[in-house]
C-alpha cells in the first residue's frame, strides 16, 4: 500500500504548508478562496457525473441510498466524531474543523484516480497514478487548508481507510470488477461532489455525507443489470 502511504503523507505534507500560509492571510481573502474552491468543486462534480452511462441506475441509488444514510444519519455520526477531535485540540469554536475534514475526504477520495489507483496498486500493476494523484492532492490540501483549517488535515484518516480497503479489495476481487463499476461509482460520485460545492457555496447545505450508501447500491445494481 506505497501508493496510499505517500498519498496521505503528500496530504499532511500540505496541510502542514497550509497551516502556514493561513495565519498570514487576511479574512477578506479567506471568502474569496472559499467561493473560489466552490466553484471548482462544482466543475469537478459536473465532469464526473456526465461519465455516468445509466442515468436510471444513478437516480435510483441517489434516492435509495440517501434515505439510507438519512436513516443512519451518518453526517451526525461524523460531526460527533469530528466535535470529539476539535476539543482534544482545544478547537471547539473552530465552526470550519467539519467542514475542511469533510470536503477534504470527498474531494481526495470520489475521483475515477483514487478508485483506479487503488485497484492498479491492488492488482500489482504499480502505484504510478497514485503518486501521481498524491501530488494533485498535497496541492490541493495547502489550498483547502488555507480555506478551512487544520480540518483538512485529519482527512487523511479517513482517507487511508477508503484507499487501504479499495487496495485490499482488489488484492483479492480486482480481475472480477467491470470497467462498467468504476465508470458508474464515477458518476455518482459527482453528483455527491456537486452537492458538496453548492454547500461550500452557500447556495444551500446539503447533507452530501448521508447519501454515501448510493455508493453501495450503484455497485449492486450495475452487478445486476449491466
Amino acid at each position: 500500500m506505497i501508493g496510499t502511504l505517500v498519498n496521505v503523507g503528500a496530504v499532511i505534507l500540505g496541510s502542514a504548508i497550509g497551516m502556514t500560509f493561513r495565519s498570514r492571510i487576511p479574512k477578506r481573502l479567506f471568502e474569496i478562496v472559499f467561493q473560489a474552491i466552490g466553484l471548482f468543486t462544482i466543475s469537478l462534480g459536473l465532469v464526473m457525473a456526465f461519465k455516468a452511462n445509466n442515468m436510471l441506475i444513478m437516480i435510483f441509488s441517489l434516492v435509495t441510498g440517501s434515505l439510507l444514510g438519512e436513516w443512519i444519519n451518518i453526517e451526525k455520526g461524523t460531526e460527533k466524531l469530528s466535535d470529539k477531535i476539535k476539543h482534544k485540540l482545544g478547537k471547539g469554536d473552530d465552526a470550519s474543523f467539519t467542514t475542511g475534514m469533510i470536503t477534504a475526504f470527498l474531494l481526495f477520495c470520489m475521483g475515477s484516480m483514487s478508485i483506479l489507483g487503488c485497484f492498479e496498486e491492488g492488482m500489482g500493476k504499480g502505484a504510478n497514478l497514485l503518486f501521481t494523484k498524491s501530488i494533485m492532492d498535497g496541492f490541493s490540501a495547502i489550498a483547502l487548508t488555507a480555506a478551512f483549517g487544520i480540518g483538512v488535515m485529519f482527512s487523511s484518516v479517513p482517507l487511508f481507510i477508503y484507499q487501504a480497503a479499495l487496495t485490499l479489495l482488489a488484492i483479492f476481487f480486482g480481475n472480477i470488477i467491470p470497467d462498467a463499476i468504476i465508470t458508474e461509482l464515477t458518476g455518482i460520485g459527482g453528483i455527491l461532489i456537486l452537492g458538496l460545492g453548492v454547500t461550500i457555496l452557500d447556495i444551500k447545505r446539503i447533507r452530501v455525507l448521508n447519501m454515501l450508501p448510493a455508493l453501495l447500491i450503484e455497485v449492486l445494481l450495475c452487478y445486476f443489470f449491466l
